[in-house]
């Protein structure tokens, strides 16, 4: 394990993204490639999804496993440091997103949330992106 200095630390949390990342391109080109046309990060919804198709009331949420805790993965393994801070945070995301999930289906979209770690199988993925926009 590396260890890093607080600022090295700081500079490395500064780099990650919250719209744009690599699951959610992956995820944006399978759907653009079913022939689907979609919104990106509509602030008007709850969760502000990543990507929304208003035709279909549909909306998918691309999920990093650490930051919003999936259960059972190897990706979101707690921090072992200031875990006072870390906690509470990873919580409050969990929490968040399930506050999010049900407005939204209140609402009536469907939605979809894809983790971070299901992006690796693109095969997989494809059948399941299909099976969620065709339903």
């Amino acid at each position: 394990m590396i260890r890093r200095t607080a600022a090295q630390l700081s500079e490395h949390m500064r780099t990650i993204r919250k719209k744009d990342t690599r699951p959610e391109i992956a995820v944006r080109r399978i759907v653009h490639a079913l022939g689907y046309r979609f919104r990106l990060h509509r602030r008007d919804l709850p969760g502000t999804p990543d990507i929304v198709l208003p035709r279909h009331r549909k909306v998918i949420l691309v999920h990093g496993c650490f930051w919003h805790q999936h259960a059972n993965c190897r990706l979101s393994k707690l921090p072992r440091s200031r875990t006072s801070y870390w906690l509470p945070k990873l919580a409050r995301n969990v929490q968040r997103d399930e506050t999010a999930l049900t407005a939204l289906r209140q609402m009536g979209w469907k939605a979809c949330v894809i983790w971070e770690c299901e992006v690796a199988d693109q095969g997989r993925l494809l059948k399941r992106l299909n099976r969620f926009l065709r339903s």
